[in-house]
C-alpha cells in the first residue's frame, strides 16, 4: 500500500483512541517527511532511515508498505481500535461545531483539520480554539484570533465551509473571555466552563445563566465538565440548577452540546433528559484535538439517539444556511 497513506491511517487510529499525542504526531511527521523526499532517498533504506522525522517504528511501516504489504502495526491497530458506531443520527449529521488546532492545544494545522473533516463528508466544520484565559491550552489573544479568522475561512472549498469560531471560557462572574466586538465577527461561539468547576451550585448556576443569556453564545460546551475515564483520570460533574440553565438555553436558542469524547460523555443521561424536556436545541460535537478524533461524532450520535433526541432539534443536522441564520 502507499506508505504515506499507511502512516496517516495509523496516526488517525491512534488519535481516535486518544493515544499519546506524541505517538500520533510522530506518524504524521513521518508522512510529511516522506512526501518531501526525493525518489532516490525513498528507495535507499540507509538514506531513508537517516532522514530527520523517520524513526524506527515509522521506518518499519514505510518499508513494509513499499514491499506491497499492509504494515504489521497497521494490521494490529485496525484490529484493536473500536469500530465506529452506526446510528441513524450519525448519518444525519452534516457538520461539527467544536474542534481545535495547533493554534491552541490541538495537534495539527487548520488545513489538516479542515481536510480531515472534508474527507469525513462534512458540509461544514467549525474551528473553535481556546480563549486567552486558558493559558495551559495556549488560548488565543484577541490579536491571534483576528489573525486566525481569515486563515480559517480560506480553507473553505466548493460544498465545504470552514467556520471561524471560538471555545470561549465562561469566567467566574459569568462574563466571556474575549472582546465583545471580536465575538461578533465569528460564525460560532461555544462557551464552556474550564475553571473553578467545584464552586457551589448557586454560584455556578448564576455563572452559567449569565453566559447563556449573552447574545453571541450559540452552544454551551461540555456543561458539567466531568471526566469519566481516560489518561487524565476522573472528575465529578459540576453542580448547578440544570432546570434553570436549560430553561434559559431554550429561551435564548442556545444549543446544549452532546460532547462526543468518550472520556466526557457530557451531559450525563439524566441531564440530557432534562434538556430535552425543557425544549432545548442540541449540538453533537467531536471536541476534536486531532484529525482522527473528528470521527468520534459516532459516540455522541449514539448517545443522542438512545436518549430519543429528534434530529430536527440537533443543529448539526441542519444545512449551512439554516445553521448560520440560527447562529446569528
Amino acid at each position: 500500500m502507499d506508505p504515506v497513506a499507511a502512516l496517516l491511517e495509523i496516526a488517525s487510529l491512534l488519535e481516535r483512541e486518544r493515544a499519546s499525542r506524541y505517538r500520533a504526531k510522530a506518524f504524521r511527521q513521518a508522512a510529511a517527511t516522506l512526501e518531501g523526499l526525493s525518489e532516490d532517498v525513498r528507495d535507499d533504506p540507509a538514506k531513508l532511515r537517516a532522514s530527520k522525522g523517520i524513526g524506527e517504528s515509522t521506518f518499519a511501516v514505510i518499508r513494509q508498505a513499499q514491499a506491497g504489504e499492509v504494515p504489521d502495526y497497521l494490521v494490529e491497530l485496525r484490529g484493536a481500535v473500536e469500530p465506529e458506531r452506526a446510528s441513524k443520527l450519525r448519518s444525519a449529521l452534516r457538520g461539527d461545531l467544536h474542534a481545535h488546532t495547533d493554534w491552541s492545544d490541538g495537534t495539527t494545522s487548520i488545513a489538516v483539520m479542515a481536510e480531515a473533516a472534508r474527507a469525513l463528508g462534512h458540509e461544514y466544520q467549525a474551528i473553535t480554539d481556546h480563549s486567552p484565559r486558558l493559558r495551559v491550552a495556549r488560548g488565543l489573544s484577541a490579536e491571534r484570533l483576528r489573525e486566525q479568522i481569515p486563515l480559517v475561512r480560506a480553507q473553505s472549498t466548493e460544498g465545504f465551509t470552514v467556520l471561524a469560531g471560538i471555545e470561549v471560557d465562561i469566567l467566574e462572574e459569568g462574563g466571556l473571555d474575549q472582546e465583545e466586538a471580536l465575538l461578533g465577527e465569528l460564525d460560532i461561539v461555544v462557551a464552556s466552563v474550564h475553571s473553578k468547576l467545584r464552586m457551589d451550585a448557586k454560584t455556578m448556576t448564576k455563572r452559567m445563566l449569565a453566559a447563556v443569556s449573552h447574545p453571541r453564545v450559540n452552544v454551551i460546551g461540555h456543561c458539567t465538565g466531568r471526566l469519566v475515564e481516560g489518561s487524565r483520570g476522573t472528575r465529578p460533574q459540576s453542580e448547578f440548577d440544570a432546570v434553570a440553565v436549560f430553561a434559559a438555553c431554550a429561551e435564548n436558542g442556545v444549543a446544549v452540546e452532546i460532547n462526543s469524547r468518550p472520556e466526557r460523555q457530557d451531559p450525563p443521561d439524566d441531564l440530557i433528559a432534562l434538556a430535552l424536556e425543557a425544549g432545548c436545541l442540541f449540538s453533537i460535537d467531536s471536541d476534536a484535538h486531532a484529525p482522527g478524533q473528528l470521527s468520534l461524532l459516532d459516540h455522541g450520535a449514539e448517545r443522542a439517539e438512545r436518549a430519543g433526541i429528534p434530529a430536527a432539534r440537533i443543529v448539526t443536522t441542519w444545512g449551512l444556511d439554516r445553521l448560520l441564520a440560527w447562529a446569528r
